[in-house]
């Protein structure tokens, strides 16, 4: 009895020692509590990176509250910041000092980081439609390995030149023209980064511009019309047909960006797989081009429930209520939600693995195309959790196992620091049980920097 104790003495004491050598990994070596708890989420980053570029194209001070301030829109403001716009991070809210529509100033030889903000990257450059002088976009190692073509061959549509050391890939230079004109364009791909850069553009180019889009999320047109940016809008079941001008001028905005959808979705799903548990999250983003998770999640059982809607300059807002589900079943699930579920599937897909019976999710190669290749990661992160999954580059189907135990140690490591992969992998730790070791813990602070500060609110005996 002594040496046991001796023994497990020894092991924790391992574990710490290993913690305090590799600070950049979480160690999760058991399952969550049951809970009934209320949170609020960070800012919507898809929103928070709108605003800061938008702001620095109208005319004086715009405010931003609960902006989400992590890596990637702090990138944005950095970004701003270089083109010449004045930018102060206030206690509680930030102001951005717009010049008006391309009025940015800057010197010759600017390089730009956008870091691992796909958003960031593809979007400025379709405010750099007029730029007189090279820009540079670089960006980190999984931004570098990201297609760019799909903005830079209708961004050339406009007039502006591309110059890149690897075809289609960061780093790349844009010249732009100042005698840029609207275009007619089709966007194919279901791509909100796409529209946007191209609605972008759109705001210094003379003429009109024509958008036949596959349906994407629409945080970009609300804002154009709540700024009151001249644009026509015609939906159909599989395309929006969207036609927007060059405005005169865009007024200084104020704008509280309601919490994030995507961040919601980890704690819907770790509040699902946790029987008996209550959650309610304030203050979310419940705009229909974001709610697929939420749609899909029921059709496979779960309690969910919106309380509180209200609209918001053009957005709609709820609280989230969860419960605990104990029969999750498999879903064969409609592609025309894979757009409004593109950013949470990594997380659906664990929820997948703890239903009964198969689901199987197709037309998702997009997936693919984002931090890291979020469906083949996906995939094999279920496989190392003894879950059989059957994988093609354009779809995924799961075996679900409703009463899984994984009893061998994980691993989580080389991922391209994918932010969403650590909360996939924290999730499925806290839910699923077993012992885990994920590496590089700082990949949160791309999106979510608070996200383990509220896993320790839910049940302080974690982390």
């Amino acid at each position: 009895m002594i040496q046991k104790q001796k023994q497990l003495t020894l092991g924790i004491h391992l574990r710490l020692i290993n913690k305090l050598k590799m600070p950049n990994q979480l160690f999760i070596n058991k399952k969550i509590g049951i809970f009934d708890k209320k949170i609020i989420v960070s800012g919507d980053k898809s929103l928070s990176i709108r605003w800061v570029l938008l702001a620095s194209q109208a005319s004086g001070k715009s405010k931003g509250f609960n902006l989400l301030m992590s890596e990637d829109v702090v990138a944005a403001l950095e970004t701003i910041k270089k083109l010449g716009i004045k930018v102060l991070v206030r206690k509680g809210h930030c102001e951005i000092y717009g010049k008006g529509i391309n009025n940015f100033n800057y010197k010759s030889g600017l390089v730009i980081d956008a870091k691992n903000s796909g958003t960031l990257g593809r979007l400025i450059l379709g405010l750099l439609i007029k730029s007189p002088k090279k820009i540079k976009i670089i960006g980190d190692k999984s931004l570098s390995k990201r297609d760019f073509s799909r903005v830079t061959v209708p961004l050339e549509k406009f007039g502006a030149t591309f110059y890149h050391k690897v075809k289609n890939k960061l780093p790349l230079s844009i010249l732009g023209s100042q005698s840029s004109r609207g275009i007619n364009y089709i966007e194919n791909k279901g791509s909100a980064q796409c529209k946007s850069a191209i609605m972008l553009a759109a705001l210094n180019s003379s003429g009109t511009t024509f958008i036949k889009a596959k349906k994407s999320r629409d945080h970009s047109e609300l804002l154009f019309k709540y700024l009151k940016i001249p644009i026509k809008i015609k939906k159909t079941k599989k395309y929006d047909f969207i036609s927007v001008k060059k405005p005169k001028k865009i007024n200084a905005f104020n704008y509280k960006i309601p919490g994030d959808i995507s961040s919601s979705a980890f704690f819907m799903v770790l509040t699902i797989l946790t029987n008996n548990s209550r959650l309610l999250i304030r203050n979310v983003n419940i705009n229909s081009s974001r709610t697929g998770v939420i749609t899909i999640l029921r059709k496979m059982g779960a309690k969910i429930f919106l309380k509180n809607k209200r609209n918001y300059k053009g957005e709609k807002i709820s609280d989230i209520l969860i419960q605990g589900s104990k029969n999750l079943k498999g879903i064969n699930c409609p592609s025309e939600l894979n757009s409004s579920a593109i950013d949470e599937f990594l997380i659906i897909f664990l929820a997948a693995a703890r239903a009964k019976g198969i689901s199987y999710f197709k037309d998702v190669s997009e997936l693919n195309q984002k931090e890291s290749p979020r469906l083949n990661w996906g995939s094999k992160i279920l496989n190392m959790m003894g879950v059989k999954t059957e994988l093609t580059n354009n779809s995924i189907k799961i075996y679900g196992q409703p009463n899984l135990k994984i009893t061998k140690p994980i691993i989580i490591k080389n991922y391209l620091k994918d932010h969403r992969i650590f909360m996939m992998s924290t999730i499925a730790a806290l839910t699923c049980g077993g012992e885990w070791t994920i590496h590089d813990k700082d990949s949160i602070n791309t999106s979510f920097p608070s996200f383990l500060k509220i896993v320790k609110k839910i049940d302080s005996n974690y982390l």
